[in-house]
This record gives C-alpha cells, sequence and structure tokens, in this order.
C-alpha cells in the first residue's frame, strides 16, 4: 500500500521550542498540521540541545517554561487535535508535553522521522526500518558549511555524519542540480519540496485597506564568520536589503519593516521605511498572523546566499503572505523558473523593479490580493505539497 492510501507515522522534528516567536511556530508547525490532517499519525519533537530563547527577555534562558507554553498555547488554538502529540525535550535532560517514554515507545514504530531544517539528531530508538529525511530549508549556507567544513563551526563534523545518516535528503532549493544553480550537492540525491502552507489558517483575512503599509519581517545579521566556497564569499540578508534602501523615495506607498537583531534603524527611519520591533511585533503566532493581516502586501530580498547561487528558494513568510490574500513582490532568487509571476505574485532585481511591482499592484489591487491567494492554493497549500513530498520519499 503506497504512502498516498495509508496512514503513516511520522515524527516531525523542529526548531519551535529554541526559538519561541510567531514566525518560527508558523515555519515548522504547518508541518505536523498539514500531515495530521492528511491523515497521518504525527508527532511534533524538539531535541535541539539549544538554550531556549526568550523573546521577551531578548536572550537565552536556562528554564524552558517559556518554550513549552508557547508551544502547547499554539497546539491548543490553532490544532487541539495534535494537543497531546508533542515532546519538547529540554536539554536532552527533561520532557513537555509527552514525556520521553512515550515519545521514545512511539519512535520505535514511526515510518517517517522528518527533520526540518537538520537541526535534531536522528532518535536512537526509531524503527529499524524508519526513514530519515534531511529538509534543508537553508540551501546554500548549508551546503557550503558541509562541503567545507569551516572552523568556526561548532560540531560541523558530528554534523556532517548525521547529515550522511539520513537515507533521504530534501531541500528548498528548487533549482539545485540545474546548470545555473551554484549550490554543492555533495553526492546525494536531493528531493525538492516548498513550504507547505495550511489554507484555514490565513483565508478568512479580509482584504487590505487601501493605505495600509507593504511590510516584511526579518532579523539584521550577517553570518559573523565568512562563509566562502569556490573562491567567493557569500552573505546574508543584510547585504540584499541594502540593495533596496531607497525603496521609500521610489514609491508612493507606504513601507514597513518589522526587524531583530543588529539592525541599523536610525538610517532606515531617515531612508523612510517605518520600523517596528521585529520580536515584539510578531511575539506570538497570532501576532505575526495580525501583522500580516495589516498589511497590504510584502515587498523583500532574499539571503544574499540564495540570490547568488540561483537556488531557486522560496520564503515562508512570503508563502503566508499570499495564503492571506497579500500580494508579494519579492527578490528572484531564481523561483520564476517554478512559481508563476505577473499577478499575486511578482519578482525583481532591482529597487526600481520592486517600486514598480507595487505600483503594478496598486493600480488593480483587488485582481492581485484574488490571485496571491491563487498562487498560494496551486503552489503552497499543505495537502498538495506535503502529499507530493511523501510520494517522493516513499513512492508507490
Amino acid at each position: 500500500m503506497s504512502a498516498r492510501e495509508s496512514s503513516l507515522r511520522i515524527v516531525v522534528a523542529g526548531l519551535v521550542g529554541a526559538y519561541p516567536v510567531g514566525g518560527v511556530a508558523w515555519d515548522y508547525l504547518q508541518y505536523p498540521v498539514g500531515l495530521a490532517r492528511l491523515g497521518h499519525d504525527v508527532i511534533y519533537h524538539e531535541d535541539t540541545c539549544i538554550w531556549p530563547f526568550d523573546p521577551r527577555q531578548n536572550q537565552s534562558v536556562e528554564t524552558a517554561s517559556y518554550s513549552a507554553d508557547f508551544l502547547a498555547g499554539f497546539f491548543k488554538r490553532y490544532a487541539p487535535e495534535l494537543a497531546d502529540r508533542w515532546h519538547y525535550r529540554h536539554l536532552s535532560s527533561e520532557s513537555f508535553g509527552m514525556s520521553h517514554s512515550q515519545f521514545l515507545s512511539y519512535a520505535r514504530s514511526a515510518d517517517l522521522f522528518l527533520n526540518v531544517s537538520a537541526a535534531n539528531p536522528i532518535p536512537a530508538d526509531l524503527a529499524p526500518a524508519c526513514i530519515t529525511a534531511f529538509l534543508d530549508t537553508d540551501p546554500g549556507y548549508n551546503q557550503i558549511v558541509l562541503s567545507e567544513r569551516p572552523e568556526w563551526s561548532a560540531n560541523v563534523e558530528l554534523w556532517f555524519q548525521d547529515f550522511r545518516a539520513h537515507t533521504h535528503h530534501l531541500t528548498y532549493a528548487e533549482n539545485i542540480s540545474q546548470a545555473d544553480c551554484l549550490v554543492p550537492q555533495l553526492g546525494v540525491r536531493w528531493i525538492r519540496t516548498r513550504m507547505p502552507i495550511v489554507s484555514s489558517f490565513w483565508n478568512d483575512l479580509p482584504e487590505a485597506a487601501e493605505g495600509t503599509p507593504w511590510s516584511t519581517v526579518m532579523t539584521w545579521s550577517d553570518f559573523g564568520r565568512r562563509l566562502v566556497f569556490g573562491g567567493r564569499e557569500y552573505g546574508s540578508k543584510s547585504m540584499e536589503f541594502n540593495r533596496i534602501r531607497s525603496l521609500p523615495s521610489k514609491t508612493s506607498s507606504a513601507v514597513s519593516i518589522a526587524i531583530g537583531g543588529a539592525a541599523p534603524t536610525e538610517e532606515l527611519l531617515k531612508d523612510g521605511w517605518r520600523v517596528l520591533d521585529g520580536p515584539a511585533a510578531t511575539l506570538t503566532p497570532q501576532k505575526y498572523r495580525d501583522f500580516l493581516a495589516e498589511s497590504r502586501g510584502e515587498v523583500s530580498t532574499a539571503k544574499n546566499v540564495y540570490v547568488a547561487m540561483n537556488t531557486g528558494w522560496f520564503s515562508c513568510r512570503t508563502a503566508c503572505y499570499l495564503a492571506a490574500g497579500r500580494p508579494a513582490v519579492v527578490q528572484n532568487t531564481g523561483f520564476t523558473k517554478y512559481i508563476p509571476t505577473g499577478m499575486g505574485l511578482l519578482a525583481f532585481d532591482t529597487v526600481e523593479e520592486a517600486s514598480a511591482g507595487i505600483s503594478a499592484v496598486e493600480a488593480n489591487y483587488h485582481a492581485h490580493a484574488t490571485a496571491a491567494r491563487e498562487v498560494a492554493a496551486e503552489y503552497f497549500d499543505s495537502a498538495k505539497v506535503l502529499d507530493q513530498m511523501l510520494y517522493a520519499i516513499f513512492g508507490k
């Protein structure tokens, strides 16, 4: 019997307890919810050995209470069917949600361990025949680190061994293995996939009012260490965002940014951006959803490594904007080969093209808002994305 015809036992691993903020929750938890709504028996699991971040204090903390409450609150509000189907292991010593013994009992009969962002080690007690899938959500960066194994990357040799130990490898780099994609393939067969969106979480939002700002959510950061491959250095998102810093002077629409990290806030304000504190503005899953709801659409760049390597990566955040009926004008990473643009979703390479994209949407906003939802439904709906992913993993 195929994966499409039978219920699978699936462990979805992520990073929500380590980084309990709104955007991270939507990035990872639409996987277990989407898989459960396909009829599979799913548990969300986390055992990263990472000190959890408390966004209220803007620092890592020793205790896990905020992270545990955050996870419990998400499932209670958005997916009560999974309210007792999660396991957060704090520093490999204390379990929340399910007990450690309950999780191990489930893992011993699991069919699939889906390691989203590959930040969790493979559990030792998985069933012998369990498929272990490494899901790369940060293409280019991950492959360069695994290829070059730089001295500054802590425990990179262990991570490389864990990478090799997975039976299957998935990636958001939809252009991987193509002649124009520079991402190293590392000698494995990559399965291309993309972010799943549970449409019911987003499709009840009314159309955005005229005059509301275009926006995005981001962390202002550089890698801190040199990311070099093939003699070329690659950068993070701030490098590409600087290319559109002048956007407020080139559009009559208001542009807003919810930003975290060491951002040059005063400079951005002088450039004409409305600047919000990212962690505060998107603290919870509901606040994140509200932020998108209060936006006219998204305008955003990508990490330099995604763009320069022509990865075909597409943002989880942008997929949520589209599902919410918010048109998106975003930097091209090569994704236009796989996802159509022109209505609801527009791609740019220059700040002038970004400005022109906003103008084109505003000139026919209702049609673009409708098209945004249609793009999300066709290319990101969790039922379609996850069914295709399981078929690629399990075959017939």
